[in-house]
């Protein structure tokens, strides 16, 4: 048997563990693929945090919630809904917080963003013009405007009945969360993280004497893995979070860190965050000319 590190490939199929059942799936270079349909065997629920107010960005989310600024037409949080339900998790549980109420409408007249609809005035009536409706059950909850990020995870571990998959409303990407709920089950610890690395935000030069010997317009980052917000966690890493004024990132990750809990899966695919109205239209202009590589969805 070949042990699977993330992020590397592995010449041979990869036995991985679903719920007691032991599928040989064959593996690529960014490690293991496992197929949706095992997938519907976890149960699996996605937080996402979304309650945050998105300062960076004043420019769309004065009107809005930071995840409901779209991108090609579309909620950032939609495409990150789309990218979970790719891998057969269809089950959420949104951290709602400023403006929740929006995304509370979004999703409870969901039909009227996705459908053409004919509406008789005189009778107050509606026909409603090709249905379609995503396989998704979606828990709203008001975590307060100003909870921190593991507050809001506490505030609604009610609604989380086993391992769950945690990330922010906030960033795109392609990672195959397949592998990731795998590795993470295999690792056998309380989270796993995905790990990225980001490549540089300004122009590198080369220089030698007085002159420019190259110039770099988006040259790899300093080769640090950060946090790329995409987690698997087992309810016990809830306990860890203290009250409102918990950052996840802080003492709940340091101490899962610390005491050899935290796993990391390491993703060399796309990632992308919305932190700018720059990040907004660079996303939206991949988007728009059919080159967005977090669309894994048919």
């Amino acid at each position: 048997m070949r042990t699977a590190t993330a992020g590397v490939a592995v010449e041979t199929a990869c036995p991985v563990m679903l719920d007691g059942i032991e599928v040989r799936t064959p593996t690529h270079g960014s490690g293991l693929r496992v197929s949706v349909r095992f997938l519907w065997r976890l149960k699996m629920k996605a937080v996402i945090l979304a309650g945050g107010f998105g300062t960076r960005i004043s420019e769309e989310s004065h009107l809005r919630p930071k995840p409901m600024i779209e991108i090609g037409g579309r909620p950032i949080l939609w495409h990150i809904m789309k990218l979970y339900g790719q891998h057969g998790i269809h089950e959420f549980v949104i951290c709602c917080g400023y403006k929740g109420y929006q995304i509370k409408e979004y999703f409870a007249n969901y039909f009227l963003h996705t459908s053409d609809v004919t509406l008789d005035l005189s009778t107050n009536s509606m026909e409603v013009h090709q249905r379609y409706a995503e396989p998704w059950k979606v828990t709203l909850v008001d975590t307060g405007e100003d909870t921190m990020t593991g507050g809001r995870i506490r505030r609604v571990r009610d609604y989380i009945d086993g391992p769950f998959c945690l990330t922010y409303g906030d960033g795109v990407s392609d990672v195959d969360i397949g592998a990731l709920i795998a590795f993470h089950r295999e690792q056998q610890t309380l989270a796993t993280v995905t790990a990225i690395q980001p490549a540089g935000r300004f122009g590198s030069l080369e220089i030698a004497g007085a002159k420019v010997k190259s110039f770099l317009e988006k040259p790899a980052g300093d080769g640090r893995w950060i946090n790329g917000g995409f987690f698997v966690c087992e309810q016990g890493a809830i306990d860890l979070i203290e009250g409102d004024d918990t950052f996840w990132e802080r003492e709940p990750l340091e101490h899962l860190a610390a005491t050899n809990q935290l796993s990391v899966w390491k993703h060399t695919g796309f990632w992308a965050a919305m932190d700018t109205l720059r990040d907004k239209n660079h996303l939206d202009a991949l988007w728009n000319a059919g080159e967005a590589p977090w669309k894994v969805w048919a």
